[in-house]
């Protein structure tokens, strides 16, 4: 089932900058082949379930595995039947907007 998941993993308590260990996740993420696209805050990755899954959790326990205290925000969308919503929502919204 195709599923958009908009997620956030960071290490907790390793100070104030985070970027290092941040990348650490994206390039387990980016590795995965999936359709991704991060964001500053968040980073979507579409595909099916399982595979969607498996990559967020192979993106949190690159941390966790190093001993680091690691938090997972997740949402997903979850939408029998379509494909590429990573891109199509955006470009409804653009459409509307004259853009």
């Amino acid at each position: 089932m195709n599923t958009l998941i908009a997620v956030a993993i960071a290490p907790c308590g390793t100070g104030d900058e985070l970027s290092a260990e941040v990348a650490e996740v994206i390039k387990v993420i980016r590795a995965s082949g999936l359709p991704h696209r991060t964001t500053s805050m968040f980073t979507e990755i579409e595909g099916e379930w399982d595979d969607v899954m498996r990559v967020v959790k192979d993106a949190a326990f690159v941390l966790a595995k190093k001993g680091i205290r690691t938090e997972v925000v997740l949402k997903a969308d979850i939408r029998p039947g379509f494909t590429n919503m990573i891109d199509s929502k955006i470009n409804k919204v653009n459409e509307i907007l004259g853009e």
